[in-house]
Parts: structure tokens; C-alpha cells; sequence
């Protein structure tokens, strides 16, 4: 198996057999490079709210401060639950489901897995339980 793939060069060929290991070393660096910005992202935001964390002497730069620190903690908790996903993904690989959906068992695409490399159902699958969801939100 291919383990080290370059993803700058690789190019996805819907050709080649789904799912082969230079498709699965592609995919597993992806994610794993999504993975360590996202964990630099948060190790910069850390620090940054270390240094942050000065009193303002205005009430107005103090509310102004405690929004963005808000906002801040807020978008490293979705990529917190990101990272999760991304470790599924990683799972998938290994165990040999990646890249099929939950759902129907059908290959999801390599556009869609390369567009969002976390997905686990096929965009018809997607649509599906989307169009579900927004009937029982609805009523």
C-alpha cells in the first residue's frame, strides 16, 4: 500500500478501481492534515486568549473582548466535534468502510469525499435524510 502520498500532486481518478490504496493514502492524509490545522488553529487561539486575557479599563473594549473570546470558544467547539468526525473517517479507513455509505452501502464519490472528506452518505442518501429532517422540523 502507498503510504505516503503528496496531496499537492495526487490526482483522484474516478478510473481506478474505489477506493484503492493510493485512494486510501490520499484520504488518510487529507484528513490527518485537516487534523493538525485544526489542532494548530486551537493551539493559536489558546495562546491568544492567554494574552488576551489583560483587564481593559473601558466597559466597552471589555464587552467588545468578551464577545470575540465567545465567538472564538464557539468555533474551536464546533471544530473540537469536527475532529471527532475526522477520527471516524480515519477509523472507516482502516477498517475498510470508507468511502461508502452508511445508508445504502454504495460508493459515495470521490468528488463529494474529496470535497468533504468526512461524508458518510452519498449525496442521494444526503438528500434524503435532509428532506426528512426538514418535513419533521416543519411540522
Amino acid at each position: 500500500m502507498s503510504e505516503k502520498i503528496n496531496l499537492s500532486n495526487y490526482v483522484l481518478s474516478e478510473d481506478d478501481e474505489f477506493m484503492n490504496a493510493n485512494q486510501r493514502a490520499y484520504f488518510r492524509a487529507k484528513l490527518i492534515a485537516w487534523k493538525n490545522d485544526i489542532l494548530r488553529e486551537a493551539r493559536e487561539t489558546l495562546e491568544h486568549l492567554a494574552e488576551e486575557s489583560a483587564n481593559h479599563p473601558d466597559l466597552a473594549d471589555r464587552a467588545s473582548s468578551e464577545t470575540d473570546r465567545a465567538i472564538e470558544l464557539r468555533a474551536r467547539d464546533r471544530q473540537r466535534k469536527l475532529i471527532s468526525k475526522i477520527d471516524a473517517a480515519l477509523g472507516r479507513i482502516e477498517d475498510g468502510t470508507y468511502g461508502y455509505c452508511e445508508e445504502t452501502g454504495e460508493p459515495i464519490g470521490l468528488k463529494r469525499l474529496d470535497a468533504r472528506p468526512i461524508a458518510t452518505l452519498s449525496i442521494e442518501a444526503q438528500e434524503r435524510h435532509e428532506r426528512r429532517e426538514k418535513v419533521y422540523r416543519d411540522e
